[in-house]
């Protein structure tokens, strides 16, 4: 399934609730990837997502919000890695969700310097320490049950009309696109021709044909690797991660293993690539 979304509609219907209510609002797509509608985002989040092992772990906090949801309907409120309230939801199509839709960057109407200390210890990986942030979470804006209650049911309705408009919408993939998917979606899990071929419900020749069609030739191994160090490449460039953690991240255990596989796609030990294109 390939999915559509109508951005130009999409932003008009965020920024209108932004100037309505102060909130922001925004989707993930299937994955817990942003979309990137809305760029006017407080200056908190702005300062954690300038420094690249902060942005780093929002991108991996939004792929936790997807994965975590449990609950039975409606949104599913939680603090962020960094402390701040948020919300999501997925929008169906049928069964399979489509997207979700997340608002936050709000606080609740606790007293702010209690909810600071309870933030300030997620906070220790920040260049500068954590009170150069202080200022910046102050600024957020407290919200009371009452209210956050009526915004989180005007968005469930709201996402009927969503749906209604065709705002998102999902579209057939061919087999090609499915393994493309699935591969980008999956990398990190210990991956066979086997588990994909069960899990894809395609054959396993067949799966090698189309291995060899989207790569110009090369094995589907060949393209969980190149998934893989796509992925090392990033968490070695934005953020301090040990390489050892940075192999489990990506789906390899052992380390002397993946410095192998690292080496043989970039010609370049893991850590020599984090040294010379780092600075």
């Amino acid at each position: 399934m390939d999915i559509r979304f109508d951005e130009e509609q999409l932003l008009q219907l965020v920024t209108n609730l932004y100037v309505l209510t102060g909130l922001t609002a925004n989707i993930l797509d299937p994955q817990g990837r942003d979309i990137h509608l809305f760029k006017d985002h407080p200056p908190f989040c702005q300062a954690v997502n300038a420094v690249p092992e902060g942005h780093q772990r929002c991108v991996e906090c939004d792929r936790w919000k997807v994965r975590s949801y449990t609950a039975e309907k409606g949104f599913q409120f939680y603090r962020c890695h960094a402390g701040i309230c948020e919300a999501v939801m997925p929008l169906y199509d049928k069964r399979a969700p489509l997207a979700y839709l997340i608002f936050g960057c709000y606080l609740d109407d606790s007293p702010l310097e209690e909810q600071w200390e309870r933030t300030r210890p997620r906070l220790e990986w920040y260049p500068g320490g954590p009170d150069t942030l202080k200022s910046a979470f102050f600024q957020f804006r407290q919200y009371s049950p009452l209210q956050i209650q009526a915004y989180s049911e005007t968005l469930e309705a709201l996402s009927a009309y969503i749906r209604l408009k065709g705002m998102i919408r999902a579209t057939e993939q061919t087999d090609l696109q499915k393994l493309e998917l699935y591969l980008d979606q999956h990398y990190m899990d210990k991956l066979s021709l086997a588990s994909i071929s069960k899990a894809m419900h395609i054959g396993r020749t067949k799966l090698c044909t189309l291995a060899k069609e989207l790569s110009g030739g090369q094995t589907l191994s060949y393209l969980i690797a190149q998934r893989r160090i796509s992925a090392a490449k990033r968490l070695l460039l934005q953020t301090n991660l040990p390489i050892s953690a940075i192999a489990e991240a990506v789906g390899i255990s052992d380390y002397n293993y993946f410095s192998k596989v690292f080496r043989s796609m970039t010609d370049i030990t893991p850590s020599a690539f984090r040294k010379q294109f780092r600075g």
